[in-house]
């Protein structure tokens, strides 16, 4: 892996007026990697992602690409490409033309813009509609448009702004694979802001949590799942529970809960929401000091007895699932 080619925000802050958008985060986006900031809307993901493209100035701090600060260059010198959520294609110019465009701004002859750009548009698979124009394509298809439009330019790091929200469920996971197939195909760093967990976690080798301008925890994507350090990161990456107990707060994954008939009497908590989810059933649990617990059970286990609402149940889980969690 190129580590001369690595991306590095170095108390990287933005303010609007009085407003503090990021605050002097720091990460190291390794060379070739996948990475996902996360987080919900206004937590500072998206205008991270605009500083780095060169698109929002940056208020304090660095950006770092290969060695250099890039962070005072223009866009187009900085050896990022950019997809914004809307595609912003150009509805008056053909596919083809579409994707050219920066090099015809550049002034690359003809020839060679259309032949690199029919290059790129063999890399989407968009080849066959080369002549057509955008308002002719569906969602899926003007997306791999832009993605070949920013490609074209040989970037070191693509910045992806939320590219598969505009997407329908079923194309929206089909897309993800091809994502992750250029990725891999391109070898380039991708930086792509989304606020959706299960989008995060098919794609990026390594998910950057971001919560009121801040990051809160960064790691493998299966490591940030799997041991959340904060309550709002077990929260927010979902299929875990928040529990206080005597010794403190810990998070314990929603499948890793154990529910039995109750132990000699003694009910741990009643159902209060019952929940189909095809492979697995999630039962919504009421426990002592109203404490709100969440169970996902196997389907099969679940219809073999199962429980109605408003039954006492036991609840019982192996310590060393749980995590201690801090503020």
């Amino acid at each position: 892996m190129r580590t001369d080619l690595d991306l590095e925000l170095v108390a990287l802050t933005k303010r609007y007026g009085q407003t503090v958008a990021v605050d002097s985060i720091h990460h190291l986006f390794h060379a070739g990697s996948y990475t996902c900031l996360l987080g919900p809307s206004g937590c500072g993901k998206s205008s991270t992602l605009r500083m780095i493209a060169g698109h929002e100035e940056v208020s304090d701090g660095a950006i770092v690409l290969a060695g250099h600060d890039i962070s005072q260059l223009p866009p187009a010198r900085r050896g990022t490409a950019m997809m914004f959520q809307n595609y912003a294609l150009f509805p008056h110019l053909s596919v083809i033309d579409n994707v050219a465009f920066s090099l015809k701004m550049k002034g690359v002859d003809r020839d060679t813009r259309r032949r690199k750009a029919g290059e790129m548009l063999d890399l989407v698979h968009m080849t066959e509609f080369a002549g057509r124009l955008p308002a002719q394509l569906s969602g899926g298809q003007q997306q791999r448009v832009a993605l070949a439009r920013a490609l074209i330019t040989d970037p070191q790091v693509l910045l992806l702004d939320e590219p598969l929200s505009a997407l329908d469920p079923f194309l929206r996971i089909r897309m993800r694979g091809e994502l992750k197939r250029l990725q891999r195909e391109l070898g380039i760093t991708f930086v792509h802001v989304t606020h959706g967990q299960d989008e995060a976690l098919a794609l990026a080798d390594e998910i950057v949590v971001m919560n009121k301008a801040r990051i809160e925890q960064a790691g493998p994507a299966r490591e940030v799942f799997n041991a959340p350090r904060t309550e709002f990161v077990a929260r927010f990456m979902g299929g875990h529970n928040v529990i206080a107990l005597p010794r403190g707060h810990f998070a314990i994954r929603s499948d890793q809960v154990t529910v039995t008939a109750p132990q000699a009497g003694q009910i741990d908590g009643r159902v209060t929401g019952i929940e189909y989810q095809g492979a697995s059933v999630a039962l919504t649990l009421l426990c002592a000091g109203d404490q709100e617990i969440t169970a996902v059970l196997p389907e099969d286990r679940y219809f073999a007895k199962p429980i109605q609402p408003g039954d006492g149940v036991g609840l019982s889980w192996d310590e060393q699932n749980l995590h201690a969690l801090s503020a």
